[in-house]
């Protein structure tokens, strides 16, 4: 360990890890929620194209990536807002041709091969770059804020849109807000799991974190723990065992899922059983007009129910 850590590549690896464990579950919950699990591999095959023009004009591929990946994420969420049943079409055309013109792009880029391609396609965490950590710093700081700051509004359109309209709530404006936050996001966890694997950092530990926990605080704060351990540990791995970090990184996800999913059916029985030895419970209904004084009893007098009537 102490070897690992006297690499300053490997110092940027762990940091990178810890943000992308920390950001990648935080917008992943809402995801979740929504039954949109697979919305982070869409934003993937789009940021592609973000990929490709970073090598085309030389600039930052990470940069580029979020601007498009935005771009694409809008348009997905006024597509899916439509609710049109040619809204899928319109969908898998945007996440092909996103994957399509970014393989192009790179293609026809002088100083980008096949290494560079690989890199973003599985995460290449051990070539993180200063200013590539400074770019997943920045983005990753943004998304932490949002998620965490507006965790009662989100939860409360990912549960019930109409409901959420009813009470006041900017729900048009607060799905767009989350759309662009998955799109960075996707963008953030490139470098270390990989546009074709980011999905996964997302979900699995939510649905992992889901085995155990029974409110929706306790699932993100699980999340985001099991994130940064899975991170950290992939990561470890693939410098020890010479891997890539991103398949390792979700392998390691899906492990724990299914450790969990194997503790969870026993305790749930232990929870019913304990729930089952305290008995039902009994709460005592007063109406707006009852006295204190006036039991459910009083109910059965003329005296009674002439006082309730009132």
């Amino acid at each position: 360990m102490t070897e690992m850590l006297s690499y300053d590549f490997m110092q940027r690896a762990l940091l990178a890890a810890v943000l992308v464990g920390i950001t990648a579950p935080a917008v992943g919950i809402y995801l979740v929620q929504r039954r949109q699990a697979l919305m982070g591999d869409g934003m993937g095959h789009v940021a592609m194209t973000g990929v490709g023009l970073g090598f085309i004009f030389q600039t930052s591929p990470v940069w580029m990536a979020v601007l498009v990946c935005v771009l694409g994420a809008v348009t997905m969420e006024l597509v899916r807002s439509r609710g049109n049943q040619r809204g899928d079409i319109a969908l898998a055309m945007l996440f092909y041709g996103g994957m399509a013109c970014g393989k192009l792009l790179v293609s026809l880029s002088a100083e980008a091969g096949a290494g560079s391609l690989e890199s973003y396609l599985w995460g290449s965490i051990l070539t993180v770059a200063p200013a590539d950590l400074a770019a997943i710093a920045v983005l990753g700081a943004v998304v932490i804020a949002v998620t965490v700051g507006l965790r009662r509004q989100l939860f409360a359109i990912c549960q019930d849109e109409d409901f959420a309209r009813v009470t006041g709530l900017p729900v048009r404006t607060l799905n767009l807000l989350l759309a662009v936050m998955a799109a960075v996001t996707v963008t953030v966890a490139m470098r270390v799991v990989g546009l074709l694997l980011v999905s996964a950092l997302m979900v699995v530990p939510v649905v992992a974190a889901q085995q155990l926990t029974r409110s929706f605080a306790a699932t993100q704060a699980a999340s985001i723990a099991l994130g940064v351990v899975v991170s950290l540990a992939g990561v470890t791995g693939s410098y020890h065992l010479d891997v890539p970090s991103g398949p390792a990184i979700v392998l390691l996800a899906i492990a724990v899922f299914a450790v969990f999913s194997a503790l969870a059916a026993p305790l749930a029985r232990r929870r019913h059983r304990g729930d089952t030895e305290q008995g039902p419970q009994v709460c005592e209904v007063r109406l707006p007009l009852q006295s204190p004084e006036r039991t459910s009893s009083d109910a059965t007098t003329p005296e009674g129910r002439a006082g309730l009537a009132q």
